[in-house]
This record gives C-alpha cells, sequence and structure tokens, in this order.
C-alpha cells in the first residue's frame, strides 16, 4: 500500500523540529507519509529525510489557505484521508490547533489551551518532561501504541550536504580531529540568559590542546566570534543541511543551550552542553554520546569545562 499522508505542523525552534524527528520516522515506519509544514529553515534542516516540508506563511488566514491546499493534494492521493485522523499538531498554542480547523482537517494534539473543540483528539500529555519524549509520546498517541523512546535521533544527512561540509572543511584546511564550538544562544530560559558568560575564556584555553576550533555563526553572530574568541575558524553562511554534515565530522561540539547542540546530538557527534537555567531534564540535547555540565544557580567554570574536554579528547601529540 502507498504511504497515507498525514499534515503535521513543526514547532518554530530548530532544537525543537529536531527532538521531533524520531516521532516523524515512527509515524513513517507506521505507513504514513508525513507532509510537514515549517519555518523557512526546516526544508535544509530535514532534507536528508526526504520528507516534503512548505514553509508556513504569515498570518491566520493564509496559514489556513495553505493547509487546505495540502489537504486537497492529499485526498488525490488518499480517497479515505478525510475519513480519518490526518493531521498532527506538535506545537501547543490554541493559533496551530484553529488553524487545522478553518482547513477542516482532522488533527491530533496536546490538550492546552483550551484547544479540545478545535482538534478530532485532544491528548492529556505533560508537556513538560524532556522535549523529545513529548513529541515521542503525541506519536504514539496518534497511532494507539506505546513503545519507549529510541537511545538517539539518527538525523540523515544528504549525500550533496555531506559532500559540500568536507568540501568547506578542506577548502579551510581544517584538519581532522576539529571541535566546533557554539558560543551563541538565542532568547531566553525564565527571562534568564543562556549564553555562558566564561565562554570566551574556554576558548582561549580550548586552542591550547592544539586542535583547529570552529564556529558557524549564524545571521549577526559574526562579530561575536571576531570580538570574542580569537583564534576560532569563523565558517559564516553555513546552512543548516551543510552545518549537520560538518558536525557529523567533529571531534567534539560545545555549546550553549542552542539549535546546533540538538543537531550535533541528532548527528552523532560528541557533545559538551553547557547549561545554566536550561533544564536539562526538559532541554538537554538527545543521545548517549552527550555529556551536560550543569551546576545551576551558578555557571560552570572553565576548569570544570575543560576537565571534560580532556575526559572526551586525548590530547594530539606535542600540545600542550
Amino acid at each position: 500500500m502507498p504511504p497515507r499522508p498525514l499534515i503535521v505542523r513543526l514547532r518554530n525552534w530548530v532544537g525543537d523540529v529536531i527532538l521531533g524527528v524520531p516521532a516523524l520516522q515512527l509515524l513513517q515506519s507506521h505507513g504514513l507519509q508525513p507532509v510537514l509544514v515549517g519555518k523557512g529553515w526546516a526544508p535544509a534542516l530535514l532534507a536528508g529525510e526526504g520528507w516534503p516540508v512548505h514553509k508556513r506563511p504569515e498570518g491566520l488566514r493564509d496559514c489556513a489557505a495553505q493547509l487546505r491546499t495540502l489537504r486537497h493534494e492529499a485526498r488525490a492521493i488518499d480517497p479515505g484521508f478525510d475519513r480519518r485522523e490526518n493531521a498532527l499538531v506538535l506545537p501547543t498554542s490554541f493559533s496551530s490547533a484553529l488553524e487545522m480547523r478553518l482547513a477542516g482537517l482532522k488533527a491530533v494534539g496536546y490538550a492546552q489551551e483550551a484547544r479540545g473543540l478545535l482538534l478530532k483528539r485532544a491528548e492529556a500529555i505533560t508537556y513538560g518532561g524532556h522535549a523529545l519524549t513529548s513529541y515521542w509520546g503525541l506519536a504514539c498517541r496518534f497511532l494507539r501504541i506505546d513503545l519507549p523512546a529510541p537511545p538517539r535521533i539518527e538525523l540523515k544527512t544528504t549525500p550533496a550536504d555531506q559532500a559540500s561540509a568536507d568540501a568547506l572543511l578542506a577548502q579551510h584546511g581544517i584538519a581532522p580531529g576539529f571541535v566546533v564550538v557554539c558560543p551563541f544562544a538565542g532568547g531566553l530560559f525564565e527571562k534568564q540568559d543562556k549564553t555562558w558568560p566564561a565562554f570566551a575564556d574556554f576558548t582561549r584555553e580550548l586552542l591550547k590542546t592544539g586542535r583547529d576550533i570552529v564556529a558557524c555563526p549564524g545571521p549577526g553572530e559574526d562579530e561575536i566570534i571576531t570580538r570574542d574568541h580569537p583564534g576560532v575558524r569563523g565558517l559564516p553562511g553555513v546552512k543548516l543541511g551543510v552545518y549537520g554534515g560538518l558536525l557529523r565530522r567533529a571531534a567534539l561540539v560545545v555549546s550553549n543551550d542552542t539549535g546546533p547542540a540538538h543537531l550535533a546530538a541528532a548527528v552523532g557527534a560528541p557533545v559538551l552542553s553547557v547549561l545554566g537555567p536550561t533544564k536539562p531534564e526538559q532541554w538537554a540535547p538527545w543521545g548517549p554520546q552527550v555529556r551536560v555540565l550543569r551546576h545551576w544557580p551558578r555557571w560552570p567554570t572553565v576548569a570544570e569545562a575543560m576537565a571534560e574536554v580532556r575526559a572526551q579528547l586525548p590530547q594530539p601529540a606535542g600540545s600542550g
């Protein structure tokens, strides 16, 4: 039987989308074809999985119109589309459920924000444990099964993106065994800054290991590297799919609470996640190769972080 389309509204942050990948893979393994709606960066991020990803427009009217178009296309593939539960809402907002209702979709989602009347089925899953298990649990409820969450995410990279990542590393003469640092953190957690205050001091110590230290700043972040992290090899403008291929080659990724940390863990890179106010039980990167360093209400010290680095990375011959 051909796969049955399932329209899925993604979350709005890179980390959330990555943590939702196992849920989407589970749905696909049960004969459903995820048809995804999300932010403009989502197609590049998820290109390796092969799912169709549509950029979500602005405004309730346009969002509902887009979903109606996708519903029409799904009916052409699956005549029984309208007779079954046919959509999944990963966000918890009222508006995301309303868009589905206005498009005539029979959506399943979290029973939050008084959305019960808008959804075909509202699931009372506590959205407060780890985000990955919350998304996984919602997918299991959709399928009416009960399975444990997988130990790792295993996000795929397209061959073209991996080739571009390898070519970029070769172009800049970055040697194997390099370390990626992510000293950026968008937004706040419970009104508190998520950026490790000692990150600049840490990178200075990290450079003494003799390894190439790499950063891939996003829009507006170039100055952070040149100003605060001299000696770090900045590679700006790397698209998310290529970034995943680059992280896959890293010996270690050291990061704040930010999307690239989740991307690194998802492609199997060793990750040292340095956290402050962020709750690791809810938002830590997912995978057996992830180490979390957190001593809140104080931030970790440079010495503590370097001890973790040395435990994960053997010192190259001749390094200090």
